[in-house]
């Protein structure tokens, strides 16, 4: 199995959005990436458009039409502005966040136990329209079997925790509920993806350790090293991270 690797673009909207010259091209990001062989492209369009705007979203998508290989995935609230995404571009893959409106970024999963009568209704409606559904998800084993009972394709772990306590002595515990919650969610018949936190560093053993991830989320700390490196060779270095450990 080869893990797969979707390029999160928001911050190359946020540079662009500090003045009116519409630099740096958040379209052209995402066409070096997938030049440079990145499985797919995520945005995430909050209320506000601080980042992404509705205009990206449809630019983008006309791009992937030209990348018949590659997925479109776009994240967000289903009971903000999200389903509206949904229905006009109707992407691969859309994952539900649980975010505030005025969230700085994204730092929690779903409580399904809370939430799942109202995510239950808008899950199907996507999956009605073609769309796979890919839910935010802390790595709660527990957790695993309600995202299946609501209608989930997927779930995303949240990866933040795991960042965190990559390099300290809280990371192979941290790691082995990571691998947990991946194996709960293979048993209920869920694919698994992962973001937030994610980069060079501390990709590949989760990669290794974490088993069936069929796809990882990056955008602020590859959008950074695309600073230094670029954008082909940074992904060419998050592609060497996820295939080195296959």
């Amino acid at each position: 199995m080869t893990t797969a690797l979707s390029v999160n673009v928001n911050k190359v909207a946020l540079v662009r959005n500090t003045r009116h010259l519409g630099i740096p091209s958040v379209t052209r990001a995402a066409l070096l990436c997938l030049q440079a062989g990145a499985h797919g492209i995520t945005v995430h369009p909050r209320p506000d458009a601080r980042h992404i705007r509705a205009q990206d979203v449809h630019d983008i998508a006309a791009l992937m039409k030209q990348w018949p290989r590659a997925e479109f995935n776009i994240e967000g609230n289903p009971f903000h502005n999200l389903m509206d995404f949904v229905r006009e571009v109707r992407p691969h893959q859309c994952t539900f966040v649980p975010d505030s409106e005025g969230q700085f970024t994204s730092d929690h999963g779903w409580d399904l136990a809370r939430d799942a009568d109202r995510v239950r209704p808008l899950i199907a409606e996507a999956k009605a329209l073609g769309v796979r559904v890919s839910l935010f998800m802390d790595a709660d084993p527990a957790a695993m079997r309600l995202a299946r009972e609501v209608g989930a394709d997927r779930v995303e772990l949240y990866t933040e925790p795991y960042a965190a306590a990559w390099g300290t002595a809280a990371q192979e515990p941290v790691l082995q509920q990571f691998a947990a919650a991946a194996r709960a969610a293979a048993e209920a018949a869920l694919g698994v993806n992962a973001g937030h936190d994610l980069n060079r560093d501390n990709l590949p053993g989760f990669v290794r350790n974490v088993p069936g991830v069929l796809e990882v989320s990056i955008g602020h700390a590859l959008v950074a090293d695309a600073l230094e490196f670029g954008y082909a060779e940074t992904v060419r270095l998050y592609l060497a991270a996820i295939g080195g450990t296959q």
